[in-house]
Parts: structure tokens; sequence; C-alpha cells
């Protein structure tokens, strides 16, 4: 049997993919391979019955570094990012496996989900809530929509449905009104039980839309998660979005993506010294903050993308008189207290 040993310190996102990777590996090859992981999101492996620990000292580990080259053909293939890696390791190590599932490869157990039913025996029953993240990281600026637009769809939604906000403390996440306010206060693996509990998610392409297609979801709820992508004109819809998603994008509408996505990664410069700040990776057509791809992306579009989940039959309808009054609801009611 061939040890293995893949490592990749990416974003969550990236790992995600690479979590799918690891799985199609084993169903193409069961039996031939020990493997381990080394990345940036030790929590996104937690349950997955495909790792052993290894070590890199050991002379019988192959230690391979992970890429997705597939991306710089995302444009001119339909293929998707659950590709990327799994065309690398085939090219590097020699086999044949292909992409098993439209979705990464997240393991939550029994003591996960009953986590959840613990904290609202004490907290208190919490209403069904949807994630979302109102901003990104500063490397991609482009990939931000309008936090103004985030509150218009909150307050639409008031007294209806319960957003949970959440991201990185040192990321760019403005706060909203009329939400749970749980930004810098989960770790991923918090998340993953959040997600689990999630009834759908609002997002920009991210860590949070990918998670929302690789946790499974709870009884009761449709077989995929419901989530809204408000996704612009950076990336081709074909390698980014799942088929279940309602993927809000503008590719083939601008001149500057009717070809493909951009892969631009910010509006303006930040003038921080990262090389993003280049004229080339710059959106060549902003307006205002925003790209124009984005900016074309309206609240009312997104509000109505968010209630066919509900007008369609996916999601029960909303009961008669939900409208009009805020839901509370404390952080309590949706994580635990930490000791110390």
């Amino acid at each position: 049997m061939r040890k293995l040993i893949l490592r990749n310190f990416q974003s969550p996102g990236d790992i995600v993919m690479l979590t799918a990777a690891v799985r199609d590996l084993h169903r193409a090859h069961p039996g031939e391979f020990v493997t381990d992981v080394r990345t940036s999101c030790p929590d996104l492996w937690l349950h997955n019955p495909h790792l052993t620990p290894l070590s890199e000292d050991d002379p019988d580990v192959e230690v391979v570094d992970c890429h997705y080259p597939l991306i710089h053909r995302s444009n001119q293939e339909p293929r998707h990012f659950l590709d990327g890696f799994v065309e690398y390791l085939n090219d590097t190590l020699g086999l044949r496996m292909r992409v098993t599932a439209f979705k990464g490869d997240i393991h939550i157990d029994d003591s996960e989900k009953a986590w959840f039913r613990d904290v609202q025996a004490s907290a208190g029953e919490a209403p069904p809530f949807w994630l979302f993240t109102s901003g990104g990281k500063f490397d991609y600026t482009i990939k931000w929509w309008s936090h103004e637009r985030y509150q218009q769809v909150i307050d639409h939604f008031r007294g209806r449905l319960l957003f949970v906000q959440v991201g990185e403390m040192h990321h760019h996440h403005p706060a909203l009104d009329g939400v749970v306010d749980l930004r810098g206060q989960t770790t991923h693996r918090e998340l993953i039980r959040l997600m689990y509990h999630a009834q759908g998610v609002v997002s920009a392409v991210s860590f949070l839309m990918h998670l929302a297609a690789a946790v499974e979801v709870k009884p009761g709820m449709p077989q995929n998660r419901p989530c809204v992508v408000i996704a612009g004109g950076r990336e081709p819809p074909h390698f980014t979005a799942y088929p279940h998603h309602q993927f809000i994008h503008t590719v083939g509408a601008l001149r500057c993506c009717d070809n493909g996505g951009c892969w631009k990664s910010r509006t303006h410069a930040l003038g921080d010294g990262d090389s993003k700040d280049a004229p080339e990776e710059l959106c060549v057509d902003p307006v205002g903050p925003l790209p124009r791809c984005m900016d074309m992306i309206t609240a009312d579009e997104v509000i109505r993308r968010i209630e066919l989940y509900f007008t369609g039959g996916a999601l029960p309808p909303f009961a008669p008189g939900e409208h009009g009054h805020p839901v509370a609801v404390p952080e309590s009611r949706l994580l635990p207290a930490r000791e110390g």
C-alpha cells in the first residue's frame, strides 16, 4: 500500500475541495493507499475515515504538495473546481480517479449533532436560521457585495427568517442590524455544526458556499441545503456553482466577462503592498466601491432567490402573520459557553 501525505495550506474553501479528492482517491483505488494530510484547516478533517496518521520522516511516505492548475483553463473547459485536485493527483501519481459526488467530504458525527440539541435544551429553542457573511477576505475584494444591500435583504425578512452572521474577525465583515452576530466567535468545527442545522445560506463565492454543499442536511430538510450565492462575473459558473444552489452571476453580460470569469482580485487598490494591487489584478469596470458585475445584482434579486425555496416547496411556506416583528435570539441558543 502506498503511503501518501497530501499537503495544501490555502484557504478553507480550497481544503474542502481536497477532502473530495481524498474521498475519490479511496473510492477509485480501495485498499491501495494509506493517506494523511497537512493543511491549514485541521477541523475540516475531523471524523474523516480516510485518514491514518503518517510521519513525513517515514522513508516509505510520499509527500505530495497539492495544486489545481485546472483553474487556469476554467474559462475554456467545462470542468468544476472539484476536478482540480483530482486531475493533479491523477497526473502526479499516475492514477485514473474521477469525481464521484458534487460536493466536498465533510463528516459530522452523532455527538456533534447532539451538541446543538444540548445547547438549545439549556438556552431555549431557536427558530430556523440562515447563515451568511457580509464581506470576505482582503485579497479578493472583488467578491464583496454591498453590506447596505445585505441589510435590505435582512430587513425584508425581518420576523420571518433569522439570519446568523459569521466570518473571521480579521476579514471584512461589516456588522448588520437584526441578526445574531457570531463574527469571530466560531471555530471551523463550530461552523460545521451550525451548518448542519442551518436551513439555508447566503454567501459570495466563498468557504461558506462550499461548506453549504459539503455538510449533510438534517432530517426533514431538502436533500440539499438551500444556498443563494452572490457571484457576479469573477468566476465561470460551471467551475464554481453547485446545481442545487441559486447562483447569481453576470458572466456573459459584460464585456469584461463575456467569455468566462475575469478572475480579477480587487475592485480598487488597497495600498497594502500586496501584489493583488497590480493594475492587471484590478477590476476594469468599477461602480463606486463595487465591481459593475456585483453592482448589477440587486437586493430584490437576492430576496427573490431566497423566496424561491419557499414558493417552490423545497422549504415550508411562511406561516400567516410571520412578518413585521423582529426575531430576537441570543447567541447562547446557537453556541455553547466555552470554558475559561
